[in-house]
């Protein structure tokens, strides 16, 4: 097959090549060449802004788009409309952020989703980037109809993840010592390896599916305490977990999903969000790797990196400590 993905060579983009590639598709790349340029030196690239250079595509034809980094619903609409005649199949990477509720356990794919009072907006905050993602998925749905499969990943993780969500974790267990824990070990959280979700689109659109999927992971309910319970078996640590409080954390103003990130609270507003349905792309082949073969690698790649990588999640050091100090006293 002849696929075009727009981005490409970011996280999942870089995935979904590879994933395309193994099982010989032909692959073009859409960019602006700003993220890791010289990646796939033997793919091949057209540079160009999606909001100016669209004009760059006209002449060629491919069996299916992959919009990987589609955030505001008017630039996609100008993607979806100049690819229209130009694709037989567009794929959209949305998000489970989409949803209106998650205060409701087992979300699926027809419940309701977010919706903004002005539509003009394009400022992406955590109030608006569900409500914009559930727009752009409408303008692909406007013009290639029933040609279209939308794709709703939860937190994606594994190599190459450049938010830290997950990867904090097994560096941070690995590290040792007292370890701030979130809430309760009973406390849920899904996650879906990037290499898996990868497999599962390409595998998706080689069978011309449309429709929608919710897509994360695991198979299982996964609590926090197996989650790091397997971070510590595969760092080989002594790490001692100390689980804080939902009424600590909110005392000392602790920010879920950022600084203990991969976790939000499971009561109230919250209480589905780790709970979302993914029986429609179980049924439909997606598969997983074990949880212990997620860590491993991410933990392996993690400690690739230069030593003074700069974090995007987690706690720092300074911050993780007064807060252990804090808790002592506090269950005192």
């Amino acid at each position: 097959m002849k696929i075009l993905i727009l981005g490409g060579t970011r996280f999942l983009g870089r995935h979904l090549v590879n994933s395309a590639r193994v099982r010989g598709h032909n692959v073009t790349l859409f960019n602006r060449g700003q993220s890791n340029p010289n990646l796939f030196q033997q793919v091949d690239k057209i540079q160009g802004d999606r909001e100016k250079d669209l004009d760059l595509l006209s002449g060629e034809h491919w069996d299916v788009v992959i919009d990987t980094c589609g955030y505001l619903p008017r630039v996609v609409r100008m993607s979806a409309q100049a690819l229209k005649d130009k694709a037989d199949h567009y794929v959209f990477i949305s998000s489970i952020s989409v949803y209106a509720d998650f205060s409701k356990i087992g979300i699926n794919e027809s419940d309701p989703l977010g919706k903004m009072e002005d539509e003009t907006v394009e400022e992406i905050t955590g109030e608006t980037y569900g409500p914009l993602k559930a727009l752009c998925e409408k303008a692909v749905q406007d013009m290639f109809g029933i040609r279209s499969l939308t794709i709703r990943p939860g937190l994606i993780v594994g190599p190459h993840d450049p938010t830290d969500r997950f990867t904090y974790w097994p560096v941070r267990v690995a590290r040792g010592g007292s370890v701030l824990a979130p809430d309760r070990p009973e406390v849920l959280t899904q996650i879906i390896d990037v290499r898996n979700l990868a497999k599962f689109i390409i595998e998706l659109v080689e069978q011309n599916v449309s429709g929608v999927f919710n897509a994360s992971g695991p198979d299982y309910e996964l609590s926090f305490g197996r989650l790091l319970d397997t971070c510590k078996l595969i760092g080989n640590s002594d790490a001692k977990f100390k689980w804080a409080p939902l009424d600590f954390l909110n005392q000392n103003k602790v920010a879920p999903w950022s600084e203990l990130p991969a976790w939000l609270p499971d009561t109230g507003d919250d209480a589905g969000f780790a709970r979302v349905d993914i029986s429609k792309a179980v049924n439909a082949g997606l598969k997983f790797f074990s949880l212990e073969e997620t860590i491993h690698d991410t933990l392996e790649w993690a400690n690739s990196r230069p030593a003074d990588h700069e974090w995007r999640a987690g706690l720092n050091a300074e911050r993780e400590k007064e807060l252990l100090e804090l808790l002592e006293k506090y269950v005192q």
